[in-house]
C-alpha cells in the first residue's frame, strides 16, 4: 500500500511539474508576444508631440521606447556599433545617403506603406535617397538666421555678410554645428555649402575666425532657449527652432539672407538590425495620417513635407513664408551632400579650430 502510495505521489508529482511547465511556457509566450508589441524608437530631443506616443500605443497596442541624440554623428555611430538594436530612427539628408553606403538602412516595403500619396512631390526623391528607398520626410526647413526685431531691422540681417559688421560685437550666437557655420561663411564667399575645394574651407575658416568677435556663444539645442530670454540679439539657427522661440517671445523674427542656405530634411529611416519591424511600419503609417502630422507640426513649429497635414494648418501658419518659404527662396537653397570621410573630417577640423580661438 505504501509503494502504491508512493508511486501515486510520483505520478502527482510528475503532473504538477508538467502543468507548472506548460504554465512557465504559456507565461513566456505572453511575455514574448508583448515584448513584439514594442518600438523602439531614436529621434533627435524634443521632436515629436508626446501625447501622439500615447495616442500611437492606444492605437495599436505598441509601447513606445523612446531615446534621443544630439547629432547625427552620434546616431550613425550608435547605429553602426550594433549593441543596441532601435527600429527607427531620424537622420538628416546627407547621413541617410551615408547610411546607405554604410548598409545601415533596410530598403522600404512600399506595400507595407499607407498614405504616401499625402506627400508634397517636390519633397521626394532627393539626392541623398533617389525613390525613397530607405526614407520618409519627417520634418523639412531651413538654416537662417533668428533676432530681435527690436533692436535689429530686418534688412540689416538680410545678407549672411552683415553678420561681419562690427555693430554687432558679441551678440552673436552660433549653432554648433560644422556644417552650417562653415556652410554660411561659404555661401557668404559666394561658394557652394557643399564646396571640396581646399583653398576654399581654408578662406571660409579664416573668414569665420574673424566673425568671433561678435560670436556670444557657440551652443546646441539651448539657442532658443537663450533667444527667447533676450539673452541675444541674432541667433544663426535652424526655421523649427527660431519658431519656438518665437511662440514665446513675440519680439523674434527669422529669415534666410537672400543669396541662398541650406535646405534640411530629417527623415524616417529603419536600421537593418530593427527587431520589430512591423512596429516601425505602424509608426510611419500613423505619423502619414494628415491629422496626426498636422498635430505633429503645430507642435515642434518645423514645416511638414505633407501637404494633406499642410492644409489643416491655420492659415497663419500656411502663408508664413519664414518657414514655408516663397519660390524665389527656395531656388537659392542647397540641400548637404554626403562629403565622404574625408571631407567630413576637414570641416569639422576647421570649426574646432575656429571654436578654439573663442576667448
Amino acid at each position: 500500500m505504501r509503494k502504491l502510495l508512493t508511486g501515486g505521489a510520483i505520478i502527482i508529482a510528475v503532473i504538477l511539474v508538467l502543468l507548472g511547465l506548460k504554465t512557465y511556457l504559456v507565461q513566456a509566450q505572453d511575455n514574448q508576444q508583448h515584448s513584439d508589441k514594442v518600438l523602439d524608437f531614436y529621434n533627435w530631443g524634443d521632436y515629436i508631440d508626446p501625447d501622439l506616443l500615447v495616442k500611437f500605443t492606444k492605437e495599436t497596442g505598441y509601447q513606445v521606447n523612446y531615446n534621443t541624440f544630439d547629432s547625427n554623428e552620434a546616431m550613425f555611430t550608435k547605429i553602426k556599433q550594433g549593441g543596441t538594436s532601435y527600429d527607427l530612427t531620424v537622420p538628416s539628408d546627407y547621413t541617410v545617403n551615408k547610411m546607405i553606403q554604410a548598409n545601415l538602412l533596410e530598403p522600404l516595403d512600399y506595400n507595407r506603406l499607407v498614405g504616401m500619396n499625402n506627400y508634397y512631390p517636390r519633397l521626394l526623391n532627393q539626392t541623398f535617397d533617389p525613390q525613397n528607398r530607405y526614407s520618409i520626410p519627417y520634418f523639412w526647413g531651413t538654416l537662417g538666421i533668428l533676432y530681435n526685431k527690436k533692436v535689429i531691422s530686418a534688412s540689416s540681417v538680410a545678407h549672411w555678410n552683415n553678420l561681419w559688421d562690427s555693430k554687432f560685437k558679441d551678440q552673436i550666437l552660433l549653432v554648433d554645428s560644422a556644417r552650417d557655420i562653415l556652410g554660411m561663411t561659404l555661401v557668404s564667399q559666394a561658394k557652394s555649402m557643399n564646396d571640396q575645394s581646399t583653398a576654399d574651407l581654408a578662406a571660409a575658416q579664416g573668414k569665420l575666425t574673424s566673425l568671433m568677435p561678435n560670436v556670444k556663444a557657440i551652443v546646441a539645442d539651448e539657442l532658443k532657449m537663450y533667444m527667447a530670454q533676450g539673452e541675444a540679439n541674432i541667433g544663426i539657427t535652424y526655421s523649427g527652432e527660431a519658431a519656438q522661440a518665437m511662440a514665446k517671445n513675440p519680439d523674434l523674427a527669422y529669415q534666410v539672407p537672400s543669396e541662398g542656405s541650406n535646405e534640411w530634411f530629417d527623415n524616417f529611416v529603419i536600421p537593418r538590425n530593427a527587431r520589430h519591424k512591423d512596429a516601425a511600419y505602424a509608426f510611419i503609417n500613423f505619423m502619414n495620417q494628415p491629422q496626426n502630422a498636422a498635430q505633429n507640426a503645430k507642435y515642434i513649429g518645423y514645416a511638414t513635407p505633407n501637404q494633406k497635414a499642410y492644409e489643416l494648418l491655420p492659415k497663419s501658419v500656411q502663408n508664413n513664408r519664414q518657414f514655408y518659404p516663397s519660390q524665389v527662396t527656395l531656388d537659392k537653397l542647397e540641400v548637404y551632400q554626403n562629403l565622404g570621410q574625408k571631407w567630413t573630417e576637414k570641416y569639422n577640423d576647421a570649426f574646432l579650430e575656429f571654436k578654439m580661438t573663442k576667448r
